[in-house]
């Protein structure tokens, strides 16, 4: 009986060393690297010549804040922090600039510029959360996101806003990198499972920068319970791939603790003053890119780069003036257009804009604009869709049209229909024309038609008019249906 007090003695001892034992472990001891970003078909100057000529149309599309204001010049600081930590051999020549819209949002294009809203500094609660959503985009970019985009689908269209000529061959190639421009914002197409990388990856550099990379959980959280007030809009641009907030809070625990930064006056200057900028909407900045108000603007505040590509010159005033119907009126000749996914008859006094690889414009040109399109058909398409997801591809069609129109609405049930023997969809919305009378614009109609292609994929055609002149549009619209032939 005297030897069980050493025994339960010796035992506890036993039982402390194995749990200390244990407990190094357990602790974290390796750095978090950042991963090798694998090779794509594109070369690293073609991903920096396809982001200079998306930034070209961000400055003709949207406001920006000239790179000496304070908001510029403080978001420049904070990804300058960032951009340090990224190995030379695999970094981009990343730059910064600051758009005054209020919603929360930021976007990083091929090669390295980045876009962030005021909203975005306005809402952060402290610079980590305004360093992580940084973080997260230039990871995109470091991952090589959109040029792996490309070599997914051989034929992506854009579908932005009606009011935009869709077929230029600028838009063309930036939209089968899934960069979309529409509704006052510019949309990065990205998966699930490349947000997820860039979530983790976003992690890393904002560790190595110093900042605690659950401030990009928070802030992701914080968007999600607060629904409202910018949330819905950033967050359809970085859709969640499951369990975001506990991947990224898992990565960091495996992490050694560090130090990390904490906010200074400078995150607290720049959020004041964020407060104090004029910012608009969504559909302020969607408004003002139709009447080429934000190109002017930025030339005329010298915010445009000197080095972006020089835009095309313009055939055509930026919106289509007060039109009459004989100045649109097709022939009863007709031309075939040969399409690598489809052919099509239209009229022969009608134009073909766009690439014939990608997404075409088939109108007018009286009725076709460097931005605007107030008369004619869109044809453009989609991958890996089948009969049985032609409704619910249907449905995301109009919802991306509604989100670029905010105005638009369906009018009327969506009819079963057969293109050519193939299952096809067809419905009516309407709008805002962007021709007007009276200072007003005129009431316009969009027929959608969806169609599967026969090897899969999904086909589109919006056939576009002024409600007064789309009855005497319908037949040539029909004979152009009809004619369709699918590749």
């Amino acid at each position: 009986m005297k030897q069980q007090p050493c025994q339960v003695k010796a035992f506890a001892i036993l039982l402390a060393l194995l749990l200390v034992a244990n407990s190094w472990a357990a602790t974290p001891t390796s750095t978090p690297q950042l991963p090798d970003p694998g090779s794509v078909g594109m070369t690293k100057e073609q991903q920096e010549e396809l982001g200079r000529q998306a930034m070209a149309e961000v400055y003709k599309q949207m406001p920006v804040l000239s790179d000496s204001s304070p908001q510029t010049q403080y978001i420049r600081q904070v990804g300058k922090r960032l951009t340090d930590v990224i190995p030379q051999e695999n970094s981009w020549p990343f730059e910064f600039h600051v758009i005054p819209q209020k919603d929360i949002n930021a976007f990083a294009l091929p090669g390295g510029p980045m876009f962030v809203n005021v909203g975005s500094i306005v809402a952060a609660e402290n610079e980590a959360e305004l360093a992580g959503v940084m973080a997260h985009e230039m990871a995109h970019v470091y991952m090589q996101h959109s040029a792996k985009q490309a070599s997914k689908a051989q034929w992506t269209s854009l579908l932005g806003a009606l009011g935009g000529l869709f077929g230029n061959s600028t838009v063309g190639s930036l939209a089968r990198l899934g960069i979309q421009f529409g509704a006052g914002t510019l949309m990065m197409k990205y998966s699930r499972s490349d947000e997820a990388q860039a979530d983790a990856v976003g992690a890393v550099i904002m560790y190595k920068a110093g900042y605690d990379p659950r401030a990009l959980a928070n802030f992701f959280e914080k968007l999600e319970k607060e629904g409202g007030g910018g949330g819905p809009q950033f967050l359809s641009d970085h859709p969640n791939p499951g369990n975001r907030q506990s991947a990224i809070n898992q990565q960091v625990s495996a992490w050694p603790s560090k130090n990390y930064a904490k906010d200074n006056q400078g995150f607290v200057r720049a959020k004041e003053q964020a407060s104090a900028v004029k910012t608009y909407s969504g559909q302020e900045i969607a408004d003002g890119a139709k009447q080429g108000r934000w190109a002017k603007q930025n030339k005329q505040n010298g915010v445009i780069p000197a080095n972006l590509p020089a835009t095309p010159q313009e055939t055509a005033a930026e919106t289509p003036s007060s039109i009459s119907f004989p100045q649109i009126e097709p022939s009863r000749e007709a031309k075939q257009l040969q399409h690598s996914a489809f052919t099509i008859l239209y009229p022969a006094n009608w134009r073909v804009f766009g690439d014939q690889q990608s997404s075409v414009t088939i109108a007018p040109e009286a009725g076709v604009g460097e931005r605007a399109i107030a008369y004619g058909v869109v044809v453009g398409g989609a991958q890996d869709r089948t009969a049985g997801e032609l409704d619910q591809a249907t449905a995301d069609l109009v919802q991306t049209l509604q989100r670029s129109n905010p105005g638009l609405r369906v009018s009327g049930n969506l009819q079963h229909i057969r293109v050519n023997g193939q299952p096809g969809r067809s419905v009516s919305l309407v709008g805002a024309s962007p021709l007007q009378q009276d200072g007003q614009s005129l009431r316009e109609r969009d027929w959608l038609v969806t169609v599967v292609r026969p090897q899969g994929g999904l086909l589109y055609l919006v056939f576009i008019a002024p409600e007064r002149d789309f009855g005497q549009l319908q037949p040539t619209y029909g004979r152009m249906l009809d004619s369709l032939q699918l590749q």
